[in-house]
């Protein structure tokens, strides 16, 4: 059988749920009888049922799953969570075959699915794809191995280097059709974050108005408060974060975390998120936010678009010092992506 087609096929319907299924990893499963493709399905939503669980449901004949192989791009879950254990479930429809691309770190699963599998009889082939699929569930990924969300730096500068001017007005570089797709990367992700600065000088909504999906989380670093409450951030909109350094509260939607300004920010914050089960984080700062991660080395991937104006002078972001991976236009605006390595 080929094992990476099927294993492509998940992958490409756990893309399905991109922004939907988080904290939850993004899962594909397929189910295949004599080479023909039963029954498939992927996890829509946080807290509903998992990818095999939909694909098994999906099979019409369901005398067949016991001369069928199962692929599905992450380890099946052995314990109660939101929903039942998967491993179960296939051991009850008696399926013989799983087929997986790489384990669940997760500690509640890490490893106990396949056991539990291979225990009970049922034939297990790991790795199929693994690399895609890595790529794939990066943010899960990144939030179990490393302990903090997977971060995604996004800016625009002029056709001369810059992305603001210094007097700190408010400067829309990038075309209407690269807002539109940020707004789209916006839905996708579980955090957006600016700092005081841009706050102030931008007064943003950080909320999805050109896209359908979820509004994120909005982060402030705003140290000593100075944003005013009467500012966009605050409306009821989305819920949103302030990291200062005078006070622990709750108020309505409006949560305000109190970390030490002496040291370092960004490990206090990365712990502060990964306790919210915050897996990943969208950074949309200024100048100053945007070094302060790259001179940290606290970036996994970069989102530039780069705009036909020149602006002759103003504010610069740190050389990521890393080969861009991707190259396409948006609209007249050349959007490069770049991966630390």
């Amino acid at each position: 059988m080929n094992h990476e087609h099927y294993m492509a096929r998940c992958i490409d319907l756990a893309g399905c749920g991109l922004g939907q299924v988080a904290p939850n990893p993004m899962v594909g499963c397929v189910i295949v009888h004599n080479e023909q493709i039963i029954g498939e399905g992927y996890h829509h939503f946080y807290g509903e049922h998992h990818a095999e669980v939909n694909a098994i449901s999906a099979v019409k004949d369901q005398n067949l799953l016991a001369q069928s192989t199962l692929y599905v791009n992450l380890e099946p879950c052995s314990h109660y969570g939101k929903t039942p254990p998967c491993a179960k479930l296939i051991l009850e429809k008696k399926i013989p075959r799983v087929v997986i691309a790489g384990t669940d770190p997760n500690p509640l699963v890490s490893g106990q699915g396949l056991s539990y599998l291979q225990q009970n009889g049922v034939e297990v082939i790991c790795g199929i794809l693994e690399k895609e699929h890595r790529f794939f569930n990066r943010r899960f990924l990144t939030f179990f191995e490393q302990k903090r969300p997977y971060i995604i730096l996004k800016y625009a500068q002029s056709a001369d280097g810059f992305i603001a001017p210094t007097d700190n007005r408010q400067l829309w570089l990038s075309s209407g059709a690269s807002k539109e797709l940020v707004h789209q990367w916006r839905t996708e992700e579980q955090a957006i974050l600016i700092g005081k600065n841009t706050a102030l000088a931008d007064n943003p909504l950080l909320t999805v108005r050109l896209a359908k999906g979820k509004n994120p989380l909005r982060v402030l670093i705003d140290k000593n408060l100075e944003v005013p409450p009467y500012y966009n951030l605050f409306n009821t909109a989305s819920p949103t974060l302030v990291v200062n350094s005078l006070r622990d509260e709750v108020k309505a939607h409006i949560t305000y975390r109190q970390i030490d300004f002496s040291k370092n920010v960004l490990p206090q914050l990365m712990s502060l998120l990964h306790g919210l089960q915050i897996q990943s984080l969208f950074v949309e700062g200024g100048a100053f936010t945007l070094n302060y991660f790259i001179e940290n080395n606290l970036w996994d991937e970069a989102r530039v678009f780069t705009a036909t104006t020149e602006l002759n002078h103003g504010k610069k972001v740190t050389s990521l010092n890393v080969n861009a991976s991707h190259t396409s236009m948006s609209d007249t605006d050349t959007l490069k992506i770049y991966y630390r390595q």
